[in-house]
């Protein structure tokens, strides 16, 4: 299984990005995706999560309406984008991949950055 996070870079206060996380190595469409975060000195936090078929997701209280998880099964892709991005929002992110099986599988991450 292999989960690799792109998008992640330097943005101003109010910005937006949209991360992406190519996977392989396994059925795609049968694994439940999430997008973790971690930032200094604090635990690792679930921030967004998604279905297999992509019909029911969740998020962390403090994403709500900012933002959006979704999946294209045809691509092996998940996806985060993030609006009105703010300094606390700064962290690695990470892909997670998991559900048919026993085992949990997390990507390398990708560093956020909000600041002025």
């Amino acid at each position: 299984v292999q989960l690799v996070e792109s998008g992640g870079g330097l943005v101003q206060p109010g910005g937006s990005l949209r991360l992406s996380c190519a996977a392989s190595g396994f059925t795609f469409s049968s694994g439940v995706m999430r997008w973790y975060r971690q930032a200094p000195g604090k635990e690792r936090e679930l921030v967004a999560a998604i279905s297999t078929g992509g019909g029911s997701t969740n998020y962390a209280d403090s994403v709500k309406g900012r933002f959006t998880i979704s999946r294209d099964n045809a691509k092996n892709t998940v996806y985060l984008q993030m609006i009105s991005l703010k300094p606390e929002d700064t962290a690695v992110y990470y892909c997670y991949a998991g559900g048919w099986s026993k085992a949990d599988y997390w990507g390398q991450g990708t560093q956020v950055t909000v600041s002025s």
